[in-house]
């Protein structure tokens, strides 16, 4: 989405909890992505101090967004847990 959230205007849109459980799987898939890389930096051995602290900085932000990841996906639970409401058709 281009937009900013800013500019959108809020509305009422239908959307399928089983398409919304997809699109949580895809969080959750991305969570998992981030820390697996995350921890697979710490196999990297170096002797160089620079070296060092991008390694630092690229587990830390990569922990970062699987943690941001994990929350969205709880986000989206809490989406797809909402009850079912009707919405009457004025067509």
């Amino acid at each position: 989405m281009s937009q900013s959230n800013d500019i959108l205007e809020p509305r009422l849109v239908a959307v399928d909890s089983y398409y919304l459980s997809v699109i949580n799987d895809r969080i959750q898939d991305l969570s998992n992505d981030a820390e697996s890389l995350a921890m697979a930096l710490s196999a990297i051995s170096t002797d160089d101090d620079a070296s060092k602290g991008v390694i630092v900085a690229v587990k830390s932000a990569l922990f970062a967004n699987s943690e941001l990841a994990t929350i969205l996906s709880e986000q989206m639970d809490g989406l797809i847990l909402l009850p079912e409401i009707k919405v009457n058709d004025y067509e």
